[in-house]
């Protein structure tokens, strides 16, 4: 396949499910949904809450440069990956295993988003020979304490309602900027994302791909809030691979504290403080971000 950008125009089953050509892949614990795309060293991909596969390229693609081969899996609970298949981050670590020896990669780095953290750490103290290098974006590495989005209530009741993610993916392509500061309240950062093409367009699937299929991506995402609420305790300082940590100072769904912590437990970890980033500082920050991933990964590509 190309290693271009991936353009997303239309619906996200009809663009990215046939750019992408997902698999069902037979795991130990059951079928895993799968995805890889472009060429070069791998890159496992982790997505957050309310993902899948489809987000998984789109992020990496975010904070990468395109010379890379993406895989992607729809952590359990998310699209074709029912949620009996792992629960735990732990599980999910040993699914992400299996998938890329499915795939015939022996090694990848590995970039886990937001609510992909906990299964992304595990998966580097559990898998370190089949792990480059980890790089941690806005990701959750301890017990989360901040209340859940009262936008997410909403959404789980809308899901349900026939009609309704089509009228809100049309009024999102209709009112793009309004759409926008739900995510991006600071007007000079918000219009630094609508101004340019490339990050907007990237931005805008991701917006519009939560809608797509949205019923499927609803267990998932419940785990996603029980797994981390719960105690972690992770051994850190037994990570013994290559770490980088990426994170906004001003992130509410993911307190920049506890990525400082992640950074000083992890021996020789290093990391990106992003001063006044939020959540989605992949997009307002995206030329910093992806410079200093790439710098990160290029030494480790393999």
């Amino acid at each position: 396949m190309p290693s271009s950008l991936l353009a997303i125009d239309g619906p996200m089953t009809a663009s990215i499910e046939k750019e992408l050509r997902p698999q069902l892949i037979e795991t130990s614990r059951g079928v895993v949904e799968a995805a890889t795309w472009g060429e070069g060293p791998a890159l496992l991909s982790l997505h957050g809450a309310m993902g899948g596969y489809d987000q998984g390229i789109l992020l990496a693609q975010t904070v990468t440069y395109p010379r890379f081969r993406y895989v992607a899996i729809s952590r359990p609970g998310y699209l074709r990956t029912a949620l009996r298949v792992g629960r735990t981050p732990l599980e999910q670590a040993d699914c992400c295993a299996e998938v890329l020896e499915h795939f015939g990669v022996e090694s990848a780095g590995v970039i886990a988003i937001s609510g992909g953290g906990p299964a992304a750490l595990q998966f580097a103290l559990r898998h370190p020979e089949r792990c480059r290098g980890l790089v941690m974006i806005s990701a959750c590495s301890d017990t989360l304490d901040v209340p859940i989005p009262f936008r997410f209530q909403i959404m789980r009741i809308l899901a349900r309602i026939p009609g309704a993610m089509n009228a809100m993916r049309k009024k999102i392509e209709k009112e793009p900027e309004k759409a926008a500061i739900r995510s991006i309240p600071d007007d000079a950062l918000r219009m630094r994302v609508l101004q340019d093409p490339e990050i907007s367009e990237l931005f805008f699937a991701l917006q519009l791909s939560v809608l797509d299929r949205m019923t499927l991506r609803l267990p998932g995402t419940e785990n996603d809030i029980r797994q981390t609420r719960a105690e972690m305790g992770y051994p850190l300082e037994r990570i013994s691979v290559p770490t980088l940590v990426v994170h906004g100072t001003r992130d509410s769904a993911v307190p920049f504290a506890q990525s400082e912590a992640l950074a000083l437990r992890v021996p020789g970890a290093e990391m990106l403080a992003i001063e006044g980033g939020e959540h989605v500082s992949i997009y307002t920050h995206r030329s910093q971000v992806r410079a200093a991933i790439d710098h990160f990964l290029s030494r480790r590509a393999g």
